[in-house]
């Protein structure tokens, strides 16, 4: 929530850019809160000018009212020395939110001590109650609805959406950021965590989530990607989206130089113009969605080798490319607004 003081919980992943990319996230666009990032390993360091401490203890210097767990762990589950990290900072006095899949307010012990020292346990990806099957109400949002797909996971898809959302709202245009993950959550202070939804009511989820966002003031909605149509385990959420969210424009991202899925050796990363292709085939019948441009991670080149993978994207597809953090998220805009007429 808006105005917390966050004490972000990052104990021996804040140096990696996979599993810490909650707390990059946060860094990013939620900066102003962020007083103090935890881990032991890093003591003394500076992360964008925030201290990292190593105890809960030296924390409580900086004033937080939130801890944060600021990591992405494999399965979703807490480290076991966790456990303790996180019982300091109840008995601390902080409230905790958690993005993880085990959820705190549940835990036998946990759940207990929060209540005794009166602080709250926030799940970000505890479904909410009544989800179902969507109605066809996603087809009657009075709004332009924009998705962002991949090639991947974890290529940057919630923040090319968060970029997108950015420079429409520079631009004056009622744009609204539309979460579906954890760290998505933990940014903007609501929605929903698709991949802890049960299967047969994602794409119910996903059109609450727009609904959502238009009664939020969204004239355009950038909604935030999960998974990937060709990924071997995380298909299944993308089509619940991509059918539930009914959006007019993809946005097509890809993490610039890739040839496999990442933890999947031997299964290939398909090529830009035949993800174009499957993305637009596989949208929802009522509404065919295009592909407007493509949205590249060039993170690990340089600033000549990133131009010519846009170059290179853009060839290939014929579409609209650029890498909106590196080059900002002007042409990626005005591909979609040109789309959507």
């Amino acid at each position: 929530m808006s105005g917390e003081r966050l004490l972000i919980l990052a104990e021996g992943y804040s140096a990696d850019t996979h599993y810490g990319k909650t707390m990059r996230g946060l860094l990013r666009y939620r900066r102003e809160d962020v007083v103090a990032i935890l881990d032991s390993e890093r003591v003394g360091a500076e992360i964008d000018g925030v201290q990292v401490v190593g105890s809960v203890e030296a924390a409580l210097a900086y004033a937080p009212t939130t801890a944060l767990v600021g990591v992405a762990t494999q399965g979703g589950r807490f480290p076991p020395a966790w456990r303790a990290l996180l019982a300091d900072c109840i008995r601390s006095g902080l409230n905790v939110e958690n993005g993880l899949h085990e959820f705190l307010a549940d835990d036998p012990e946990l759940g207990p001590l929060a209540a005794l020292h009166g602080v709250t346990l926030r799940d970000l990806r505890h479904p909410p109650a009544g989800l179902d099957c969507p109605t066809g109400e996603n087809l009657r949002v009075p709004a332009d609805i924009v998705l962002t797909v991949g090639s991947d996971c974890a290529i940057g898809k919630m923040t090319v959406s968060l970029e997108l959302d950015r420079e429409a709202r520079s631009r004056g245009l009622a744009s609204v950021f539309v979460p579906t993950g954890q760290t998505g959550i933990a940014i903007a202070g609501w929605g929903i965590a698709v991949d802890a939804v049960v299967s047969d009511f994602v794409a119910g989820a996903a059109e609450r989530l727009v609904i959502e966002g238009h009664e939020r003031g969204g004239e355009l909605l950038l909604v935030e990607g999960q998974g990937a149509i060709s990924h071997p385990a995380y298909s299944g959420v993308t089509l619940g989206l991509l059918h539930g969210s009914a959006p007019h424009v993809l946005v097509l991202c890809h993490r610039a130089g890739a040839v496999e899925v990442d933890g999947y050796p031997g299964q290939p990363v398909l090529p830009l113009a035949e993800l174009v292709e499957l993305y637009e085939r596989v949208s929802l019948p009522a509404r065919r969605a295009t592909v407007a441009c493509v949205a590249l991670n060039t993170a690990e080149l340089d600033d000549e080798a990133a131009a010519a993978a846009v170059a290179r994207a853009e060839a290939e597809t014929g579409l609209p490319a650029g890498d909106p953090v590196r080059f900002g998220a002007g042409t990626l805009l005005d591909a979609l607004l040109a789309r959507l007429g």
